[in-house]
This record gives structure tokens, sequence and C-alpha cells, in this order.
């Protein structure tokens, strides 16, 4: 197994930092009883809920055998098969992996998902739900003022961009590399999350891109060993020179070789419709329609009462036929429960969508040219029917409301509130700057200021259709085709 804690693109990590790194390892591995000569049995199964869709298949992993043992080889596609690594961490490593999918099968591709956070019998699995918990329960209490400022931010910011922190996580990526023992490694990986990335490098696995997420560079997404793809000129220059992942100490580069600018990751549906989508919206606009607000609302909770405030704000004008709300709570039931309780006036007003996935995509689909009022709200249990169901409502919304998370990416107007963790800063500034989204809007005054804006005047939202068709013919929204090409040429290289 290559050492990948020592030395970070020629950067020396020091002793004690070193130590630390392997300290966590060994922790980790006594907690979850790690074996390295554990191999799990592999097969392929189709996925239920975007596989007629998006062409996925699901890797899927049985219970451990001794090595050694005869293990039969799964069928893979290794002519036109393409790995996506990824975990779920929230929604967004999983709505980047529904675009390299959806990109890999316009191509002609066979995308393979392969979610190290699904396989319970497994340390990796253990290892990143244990972590994943820490960061859910930062998130929850970065709604406190005195925890963001001193603690949540700070890490977020700073903490994940010391090379430090990269020296540790390729310690514990060790742990997760069995995972791919029985994985072909002449297949193609695009990982969008830096966990699969490191652990399929720690696994032989040959030819690997790194989907580097946000805008902001971290050593925290560092892959040694992967072609490193991001989404913003910004974010290639911070990569290259690995700026601040040091303090103030100048760091050796990145190889030219190991780092590309692709473009935004944005599924093939999305992009192949901008410009028709984009259209529709600025007729819409003109035409007086009920405009059309989408707002995903995450399960953590800390943005709970922003999203409340704008509901109550727009209540009177989905009374009054002027605003139409999509409210996708995504798989936490418990936060369209506490919506009810806190704006007792949804009750009678809503139209729910919940748990027939088929019913709310056709619901999608009609949206997308016919007329449509009231207020629908979406929940979905299956975490792929929670989160692909934002990308089908997304095309005949008229406004998102987000954090500038990695939806802050994707061709749609936009209207950004407070983010979670101080990284995710500089995807709205992108938006921004790209036209085709807001300034972040931290606080509910001047959230309920842009949502007025948008509704009471046709400039803000016409202003970013078009710029967003610009964008579209200048090919900023085409990360996820490139990723995946990417990938395929560094096989046939």
């Amino acid at each position: 197994m290559t050492e990948r804690s020592r030395e970070i693109f020629g950067n020396a990590v020091s002793h004690r930092d070193y130590q630390r790194a392997v300290r966590s390892r060994e922790k980790y591995a006594r907690k979850f009883d790690y074996d390295s000569e554990e191999v799990y049995p592999v097969k392929i199964e189709e996925n239920p809920v975007i596989g007629g869709r998006l062409g996925v298949k699901d890797i899927r992993l049985g219970e451990a055998i001794l090595s050694g043992e005869q293990v039969q080889s799964a069928e893979f596609d290794h002519k036109k098969g393409l790995i996506v690594g990824n975990i779920r961490m929230g929604y967004g490593h999983y709505r980047i992996s529904m675009a390299m999918a959806s990109a890999a099968h316009a191509l002609g591709y066979t995308p393979y998902w392969m979610d190290l956070n699904s396989y319970p019998q497994t340390v990796a699995t253990k290892l990143i739900s244990a972590q994943n918990k820490l960061y859910s329960l930062g998130s929850r209490m970065s709604r406190f003022g005195i925890f963001n400022k001193l603690v949540w931010e700070p890490v977020n910011y700073e903490g994940f961009r010391a090379l430090s922190y990269n020296a540790s996580d390729q310690k514990k990526a060790e742990l997760m590399a069995p995972l791919f023992r029985q994985i072909p490694k002449d297949i193609p990986l695009v990982a969008t999350h830096v966990w699969p990335a490191q652990a399929a490098l720690h696994g032989g696995m040959r030819y690997v891109v790194n989907a580097i997420p946000d805008n902001w560079p971290m050593a925290l997404h560092l892959a040694e060993g992967s072609l490193h793809t991001v989404q913003c000129h910004f974010a290639y220059q911070g990569y290259r020179t690995l700026h601040g992942f040091a303090k103030k100490k100048v760091l050796k580069p990145i190889p030219p070789d190991q780092l590309c600018y692709t473009g935004h990751y944005v599924d093939h549906e999305i992009v192949a419709n901008v410009q028709a989508d984009c259209q529709a919206r600025i007729e819409r606009k003109k035409r007086k329609e009920p405009m059309r607000f989408l707002l995903t609302i995450g399960g953590a909770g800390a943005q709970k009462d922003l999203f409340a405030a704008i509901i109550r704000h727009l209540l009177p004008a989905v009374r009054s036929r002027r605003v139409v709300l999509y409210i996708n709570v995504g798989d936490y039931r418990n936060v369209w429960e506490d919506l009810l309780y806190d704006i007792p006036e949804l009750s009678g007003c809503a139209e729910e969508h919940f748990g027939d996935f088929e019913e709310a995509a056709a619901f999608a689909d009609e949206a997308l040219t016919g007329t449509i009022k009231g207020v629908h709200a979406f929940f979905h249990r299956n975490i792929f029917e929670a989160v692909y169901i934002t990308n089908l409502l997304m095309r005949s919304c008229d406004l998102l409301v987000t954090k500038p998370s990695e939806l802050a990416f994707y061709p749609v107007p936009k209207l950004f509130i407070r983010r979670v963790g101080k990284h995710e800063m500089w995807g709205a500034i992108h938006s921004a700057e790209m036209g085709d989204g807001s300034l972040e809007c931290r606080d509910i005054p001047h959230i309920l200021q842009m949502t007025d804006l948008f509704l009471g005047e046709n400039r803000e939202l016409i202003r970013m259709c078009e710029n967003i068709q610009r964008n579209k013919e200048n090919g900023l929204y085409n990360g996820a085709y490139r990723a995946v090409e990417l990938a395929m040429r560094l096989r046939r290289e």
C-alpha cells in the first residue's frame, strides 16, 4: 500500500502530524475490528429509482470472507463501464454523483454506483458513518451564533484547508481499501467525495478522477495519484499552488497533469434543456403567471427558521395566485411536520406528494408545460428519490431557494440563503459573478428583500435567465461530461 501521509505532492508532512494521523488510523482500526485480509463478494443490481432513467447499476457487497477463498467475479462492462464512487453525506455528493451518472449514460457508458457509506458490514461504512454523525451534529449546532463563529466556520474554512488534515484522512482511507479487492482495476472511477478517491487508490484502482466540489480550495479534497477536477477557475488556481494549505508557507504545486478545470457538474437532462427551460421562465414572467419558487430544505435543521420565514412571507401571494411553492424536505418527514407546526395554515393549502415517486415525477413533467397553483410538498424515504425529485422540479421552477452548496453550480436562477460552513461562501460568490445566482443573504430581512425583488419586477429573473443561456453557449455547465471523458481517457492513454 502506497504511503500517502508522509509527503503530499512533494510537500513533507511534519513528524508530529504524521504520528497523529497514524494514531487516528489505529484508533478506528481497533474500534471497528479492522482486518486487512477481508474480501467482500461483489454483485451488480439495477438501481430501482435511477436505473431506468440514468442507466445506473448498483455495486453491492456481500459479507466478508477470508482472503484466498473462492469468489465468483461480478459481470462488469470492461469496455463501457464507469464507477461513480461516492458517499451519502447530506445530499450534495449524491447530487454530484447523479450528474456524473447522467453524463456517462448520455455519452454511451454504463455507470456503476458505489456508495462507500452503504455497506454496514464493512469498516468503511462504520468509519464514514461515525465521521458523518460528527459533521451532521456540527451542521445542526451551526445555527447557534457563538458555536458557528468560534468553531464551525473556522473548522470548515481553515481546519479542512490544512495539509495535515489530508495526511490524517489518507491514513483513515487505508481502512477502506478492502472494498476494492474484488472490483476490476481497469474500470475508470469518478469519485464525488475525496474518501472514495483515496480509498480507490489505496485499493489499487488505476484510473481515478477526483471530482472536487465547492469553490474553496482545501487539502481535505486532495487524493494524490488521481486526476483532480474543479468547477471554477478560482479553485483551479488555489489547488494548483496549494495556496494557504500551510498558512504562509509556499508549497510545491500540484503538477499540471493532475489538475483540470471542467466547468460545473450538471446532469445531462438539465444541461440539454437549459435554453428552452430558461425561455419558458422568461415567457411566464412576461405573462405575469404565478412565479414558481423551489425550496430545498436539508435535514440538519440549521436553516429551518429562514425557510419558515420565506414561506410565511409568500403565503399571501400563493393565495392571490401570484406564487407557487415547491417545498422538498428530502427524506426528512420531521422537517415537514415542524413546518406545519410553525405555520399551521400550511396544512390547509399544501398538496403532499409523499412516497409515490412516479406520481411526483409525473407532476414535475406536467409542470413543464402545464398551469399549476398552490403549495406542493415533497417527501421520499428513499435517498435517490429524495435527491432526484429536486432535479426534476428544478426544470419547471422559476427560482431555486437554497444554501450555496452544490446547487450553486446548477443552471437555474437562484436565491442564496445563509451558508452552513464558510467554505460554501465561495459558491455564492462564483454564482453571482456568473450571473445565475444572488449574493448570499444571511438573514431574514435580506432574504425577503431579494424575494420581493424577484417577485415584484421582471428584471432580476430575466437577467439571470439570459446569463444562464449565455453560460450554456460557453460550455460552463458541461463539467460532468468532461469529468467522465477524462476518466475514460485515463484508461485509453
